[in-house]
């Protein structure tokens, strides 16, 4: 087992929680980063990600900042695009492609990630939140969904920035919506691509060997992250060292990094 492997998922796994995010397209930047091939990146970033996202919507649900009408209209369009996306198995060479500008758009919006009050614990949540339409939030859950679906994500690293930089929520109660989006669509997305795997007659790669482990540190650094994040913690200059690691992967599907 690569020694850096286990230690980067945890960072990962704090640092996305920290945000109500479960961490997916970390994971898929570190294990891309330690070689495993993409029909096993998938799956696993998933699962993983499931795992985060479970505990992490818990928390930040207990803390108060959930929104349930923003929440509800956009999982109920995302969970049957995401089941889409996990269906459609991409070829190797365009899955890689497409989670690379995944990755680079994510990091871009952490870098650019504008100053929210809230992150600079400010007493007050921005002024002049926005209401947007049922209609407009089941068309975006739509599109989030089957992104989140196509690219193994749970789609938390588009929604966030959405919700802010259109101003229909605050800082940590968009954590909350995307944390129980990522859930939601990580579910349906694993779904869809263990039955396309069982139509096909071919069976999910076997995973690593450390597969026990990666799961209990990814487990034990979100509960961290997420109980600090939902309570505690400023999360700007969090989004902006998660864009290192999204870079820097997103370089390597490219074959910039050799």
């Amino acid at each position: 087992m690569t020694l850096w492997l286990l230690p980067l998922l945890a960072l990962v796994a704090f640092l996305y929680a920290a945000v109500g995010h479960a961490g997916a397209s970390g994971y898929i930047a570190v294990l891309a980063l330690a070689g495993l091939p993409a029909e096993q990146i998938k799956p696993l970033a998933l699962i993983l990600n499931t795992a985060v996202a479970a505990q992490g919507s818990w928390q930040f649900w207990r803390a108060g900042h959930l929104r349930w009408r923003l929440f509800w209209p956009v999982l109920l369009a995302g969970l049957p695009m995401a089941f889409l996306g996990g269906w459609l198995d991409l070829p190797t060479l365009w899955f890689q492609r497409l989670v690379a500008l995944v990755l680079l758009a994510s990091a871009l919006r952490f870098l650019r990630q504008p100053r929210d009050p809230e992150c600079l614990r400010r007493p007050r949540d921005p002024e002049c939140l926005r209401r947007p339409s049922l209609g407009m939030l089941l068309l975006c859950g739509a599109g989030l969904g089957l992104l989140a679906g196509l690219t193994g994500t749970g789609g938390g690293v588009f929604l966030t920035p959405l919700l802010l930089g259109c101003s229909w929520a605050s800082t940590r109660q968009a954590a909350a919506v995307s944390s129980l989006f990522i859930l939601g669509n990580s579910l349906s997305g694993l779904t869809g691509l263990l039955l396309a795997r069982r139509v096909a007659g071919s069976l999910l790669p076997a995973l690593p060997a450390q597969f026990g482990w990666m799961l209990l540190v990814v487990l034990l650094a979100g509960a961290a992250g997420s109980r600090l994040g939902s309570r505690h913690w400023p999360v700007a200059w969090i989004r902006r060292c998660l864009a290192l690691v999204l870079l820097l992967a997103a370089a390597k599907l490219l074959g910039f990094a050799g």
